[in-house]
């Protein structure tokens, strides 16, 4: 059972923001963001790599501020919906904007109405491959009933 009061909003990941709240910085190592996100070290490198996230490097070790954190949230939840890393640097890009809330919301929602869209599509062709799948099997159970 949901305990959420009924009128309370729940902010999806993916709308950020992720600015620092100005609070005493708290750094992660490397091994605290994999555990805190279930990803792999690979993974934050590889996010590292292509931009995404900007660690803080002392010696080889690298340390995540807050804004890294921030960060990985909407990644994730862009991942998981299926948003490419070009889609996933625009929704960062946007949510770490100085445009009006509002605007960056209607833009997300933008953004994920394509995806859903692209998504139908691609089910309902899924669908007719299974359906043909399905065919062939049963072509292929008969052929081997007679066999």
């Amino acid at each position: 059972m949901n305990s959420l009061a009924p009128n309370m909003v729940v902010i999806p990941d993916i709308a950020g923001p992720v600015v620092d709240d100005g609070s005493e910085p708290k750094l992660l190592a490397i091994s605290e963001m994999s555990e805190n996100f279930g990803v792999t070290l690979r993974t934050l490198r590889f996010y590292e790599e292509k931009g995404l996230i900007n660690p803080v490097r002392k010696g080889a070790r690298r340390f995540y501020s807050a804004r890294d954190v921030g960060r990985m949230r909407v990644i994730l939840q862009a991942k998981k919906i299926g948003l490419t890393l070009t889609e996933i640097r625009r929704v960062l890009k946007l949510v770490e904007s100085s445009t009006p809330r509002r605007s960056q919301l209607e833009e997300l929602r933008g953004i994920c109405a394509s995806q859903q869209e692209m998504l139908r599509e691609q089910h309902a062709l899924l669908q007719e491959q299974v359906a043909e799948v399905d065919h062939v099997m049963q072509s292929l159970d008969r052929l081997i009933a007679v066999s």
